[in-house]
C-alpha cells in the first residue's frame, strides 16, 4: 500500500494538486480525501498546500482529523472492516469540523509564516512507456535495493502459495495479500532506479517500515509482560475515562508510533471503539511535523480543535457503550 501511494503520486507528477477547486468546500473535500490516504503523504501534501495559501485552515483541520498516519496500514491489516468504518467516521467528522472552522474562524491570515514546503517529487521522476526491453535492462543491471525488494516479495508469494503464512485467514484476506504483493512485485520490477531507491528504498523501507515494526512489536511485548503481572483489561474496563484522557494526550504528539498502543489494545479487545476513535481524531501521525516549522500558532490551534472534538467523540462513545 505504501508503494501504491508513492507510485500514484509520482506517475501523475503531482498534477492533481494544480486542479484544486476554488471554493473552500472543495478544499475541505480534497483535504478529507488526502487525509484518508494511509501514511503521511496526504497530510504532508495538505500542509504544503496550506503553507502556500492554496487551501484554508479548515481544510487543514479536516485533513488532520481524517488522517490516521502510518497506523492506518496496521489497522487495515489487523481489523480491515472496522478500520474502514473508522476512516469513514473520522472523514465525516473531519469534513463537518473543517467546514465549521472555515465558517467561524476568521483569523487564519494571522497564522501562516513565510516558510513554504515542497512536494516529494524530483526532476528525475519521469516515465517512458513501459517496454520489455526496459524491464530486461533494469533486471540485467539490477541494483542491490531492487534485488532485495524483488527477493522479499517473491519469498512472500511463495509462502502464501504454500500456506506457510495466512493459512488460517479468510479467503478474501489471502486473495488481497496476493494481489497487493503481485502489484508490489510489478512496481519494483518496472520502475526506474531513481523511484525505487528514493521513494521505495529510502522512504518506505528505511524511513517507515522499521519504525512501524518496532513500535508494533514493542507494544505487543510490553502488553504481554504487563498482563503477566497486572490485570490490565480489568483496570482499563474500570477506568475508560482515564484511558480516554491518556489516549487524547498522546495523540497530541506529532509522531506515528505512540498511537499504535491504542490500535493494539483495540485489536486485542481491551479498549472500546470509542477510545480508538478519539485517539484517531486527535493524532495525525507525523503529518503536522512540517506545520511546526511553518506556523506554531497553526499547530497549537489545530491540536486544540482536535482535542476538543476527540474528547467529545470519546465521551459520547463511552456513554453510548460503543
Amino acid at each position: 500500500m505504501m508503494m501504491l501511494v508513492e507510485y500514484l503520486n509520482v506517475i501523475t507528477h503531482g498534477k492533481w494538486q494544480h486542479k484544486l477547486r476554488k471554493s473552500k468546500f472543495g478544499q475541505i473535500v480534497l483535504g478529507v480525501i488526502l487525509g484518508t490516504v494511509p501514511g503521511c503523504l496526504g497530510a504532508f501534501t495538505v500542509v504544503s498546500l496550506y503553507s502556500h495559501g492554496v487551501v484554508s485552515f479548515g481544510a487543514l483541520v479536516a485533513t488532520m482529523i481524517a488522517t490516521s498516519g502510518d497506523e492506518a496500514y496496521v489497522m487495515l491489516s489487523l481489523f480491515p472492516v472496522k478500520a474502514v468504518l473508522l476512516m469513514a467516521i473520522i472523514s465525516v467528522i473531519g469534513f463537518i469540523v473543517g467546514y465549521l472552522t472555515d465558517r467561524f474562524y476568521k483569523k487564519e491570515v494571522l497564522l501562516l509564516g513565510s516558510d513554504v514546503h515542497g512536494f516529494e517529487l524530483h526532476s528525475e521522476d519521469t516515465y517512458r512507456s513501459l517496454s520489455l526491453n526496459l524491464i530486461k535492462k533494469q533486471l540485467v543491471n539490477i541494483t542491490f535495493p531492487r534485488a532485495l525488494l524483488i527477493g522479499m516479495l517473491v519469498v512472500f508469494l511463495a509462502l502464501l502459495a504454500t500456506n506457510s503464512v495466512s493459512a488460517d485467514e479468510e479467503n478474501w484476506i489471502r486473495i488481497s495479500l496476493v494481489i497487493t504483493t503481485v502489484f508490489g512485485l510489478y512496481v519494483v520490477s518496472t520502475v526506474p532506479d531513481h523511484f525505487l531507491e528514493k521513494h521505495l528504498w529510502q522512504h518506505v523501507l528505511k524511513k517507515h517500515l522499521l519504525r512501524i515494526f518496532l513500535w508494533t512489536f514493542g507494544t505487543l511485548l510490553f502488553l504481554y509482560y504487563l498482563q503477566s503481572f497486572l490485570d490490565i483489561d480489568a483496570w482499563i474496563h474500570s477506568n475508560y475515562f482515564i484511558v480516554l484522557l491518556i489516549a487524547v494526550s498522546i495523540g497530541i504528539i506529532p509522531e506515528s508510533g505512540p498511537h499504535l498502543i491504542f490500535v493494539t489494545l483495540f485489536a486485542s479487545g481491551t479498549i472500546p471503539f470509542s477510545i480508538l476513535l478519539a485517539s484517531s481524531i486527535v493524532q495525525d501521525g507525523h503529518g503536522t511535523l512540517p506545520l511546526l516549522a511553518i506556523s506554531q500558532k497553526s499547530f497549537i490551534i489545530l491540536k486544540a480543535i482536535n482535542v476538543v472534538v476527540g474528547l467529545a467523540a470519546g465521551i459520547a462513545g463511552i456513554l453510548l457503550h460503543f
